[in-house]
């Protein structure tokens, strides 16, 4: 009797990736591996099976008609081994899940995310960082995290939507300033997407500023425009209650809007894919549905 060639599990993840996220790039951010390692698997996995799964253009990814019949297989495959394995490590092992959320994704609405995600997942030890976005992302991609919470910075749509706000000028009720003298800005530290995007409008239009805080969270930034130390540009979500929104007869430029991305690695088994839902719905409980 013929025995049939073995399937490689790490094979057939990379390709479920590439074919979920149509295309090569993505699936090596997801899995944390180069392009060109991706390439080269699915071209081991076609040469295992003697058949072709793709086709492949310089813009486009599309699965042969086998190609597609197979991705159900792969997935029962992956899925099988995945409950498999969390069977292995027995009942008192809970599962660690890695999340990383921008500071300005949550602000002071992190107690309300992670309750939700306790309350539907309590079998899961959830290790959460809180950061700035770009420094999250980077760590994402090198396989640090298995999903994070960030601002679209680059514009390129990527990740699945949670949801926008606009970015605002935030300052104490009683706060008031003198045009003939520099803006006080009040902001994170650098690297910040929200601090580059002030900066950037104020200095467009011309307008004079000063630093006179520099914050290393959310909280610390809301604090010090409380306090009357100065402006912030802030998500409208976390304006302070007892501050007030500068609009447009302040002499501010205006401000873009913010998209938060969920970017998460390709989850096979249904405990993950679970989870997965499961951060949607806790920043979507907490900050409503994605407009």
């Amino acid at each position: 009797m013929m025995i049939p060639p073995s399937l490689d599990i790490e094979l057939l993840r990379s390709f479920v990736a590439v074919a979920e996220g149509h295309s090569f790039t993505a699936a090596g951010v997801t899995l944390g591996a180069s392009q060109s390692a991706m390439s080269v698997r699915i071209r081991k996995l076609e040469e295992r099976l003697g058949r072709r799964l793709m086709e492949r253009t310089p813009r486009l990814i599309s699965l042969t008609s086998f190609g597609e019949s197979f991705l159900s297989d792969a997935r029962r495959i992956l899925d099988a081994h995945d409950e498999a394995v969390i069977r292995a490590h027995g009942p008192k092992q809970r599962p660690a899940f890695r999340l990383a959320v921008s500071d300005h994704a949550t602000g002071a609405c992190l107690p309300q995310v992670l309750a939700v995600l306790a309350e539907r997942h309590p079998e899961v030890q959830f290790m959460v960082t809180v950061g700035v976005s770009s420094e999250l992302y980077d760590a994402f991609a090198a396989g640090e995290y298995d999903a994070v919470v960030v601002r679209d910075e680059s514009g390129e749509g990527k990740g699945r939507r949670l949801f926008r706000d606009r970015i605002i000028w935030a300052a104490a009720k009683g706060f008031s300033w003198d045009r003939s003298e520099a803006l006080p800005l009040v902001s994170l530290a650098a690297p910040c997407g929200v601090r580059a995007a002030a900066i950037a409008a104020l200095e467009a239009q011309e307008i004079k500023w000063r630093e006179v805080f520099l914050g290393s969270g959310v909280a610390a930034v809301q604090a010090a425009v409380s306090a009357g130390l100065g402006v912030a540009a802030v998500d409208g979500r976390n304006l302070p209650a007892d501050c007030r929104e500068l609009g447009r007869g302040s002499g501010l430029p205006p401000l873009p809007s913010t998209k938060m991305c969920l970017h998460h690695r390709t989850t096979s088994g249904r405990a993950g894919k679970e989870i997965v839902t499961a951060i949607v719905a806790a920043f979507r409980e907490s900050f409503g549905a994605a407009s």
